[in-house]
Parts: structure tokens; C-alpha cells; sequence
């Protein structure tokens, strides 16, 4: 279980590759969905799961992960990855 992470919507615990990664960028402060290993900075893992998403929007776990507000077309952004693996920034 090296390369775990937990779902701030579920608290499940799974590998790192089978979560949506969120990243607040450390230099730009932009909010990237499944980002390049390149970019560095403040993440929040999500199961590939609409209510898990949902829950972390709902209880706010998202900007409190990221210590940055998230907004409603970031949360359209991470629910359009549940159709297909792509990058996409904010």
C-alpha cells in the first residue's frame, strides 16, 4: 500500500491511480483535475464516483484539503473526468 490515498469524499483508501487527483498548483495557485506528475502543490484524491464527489462538495473537503476555495465550474470540470481519464485545467 505504497502509493495509497484516501478519498476526502469516502475516506476510502485505495491506489493513487485509481483516484481523481485535484492539485493546487504551489507557484500559480490554479486548480488542476489529474494534472502532469509535473505540477506541484496541495492535492485532494476523489473515488471515480459521482456520490463521492458529491459529499466532498457538500461538507466543503475539497477547499479545506486544497486550503483554497473551489469553484462550481471546477466541480463541473471534476465531474466530466467520471467520462473519460483527461487532464483538465482551471
Amino acid at each position: 500500500m505504497l502509493h495509497c490515498r484516501k478519498c476526502v469524499g469516502c475516506g476510502a483508501v485505495k491506489d493513487r491511480n485509481d483516484m481523481i487527483k485535484i492539485t493546487a498548483d504551489c507557484n500559480s495557485k490554479e486548480i488542476y483535475v489529474n494534472p502532469n506528475p509535473k505540477i506541484y502543490g496541495r492535492s485532494a484524491y476523489l473515488c471515480y464516483n459521482e456520490n463521492c464527489i458529491n459529499n466532498a462538495f457538500k461538507k466543503d473537503r475539497i477547499s479545506r484539503a486544497l486550503k483554497k476555495n473551489v469553484s462550481d465550474d471546477t466541480q463541473k470540470k471534476i465531474f466530466s473526468v467520471l467520462d473519460g481519464n483527461i487532464m483538465i485545467k482551471h
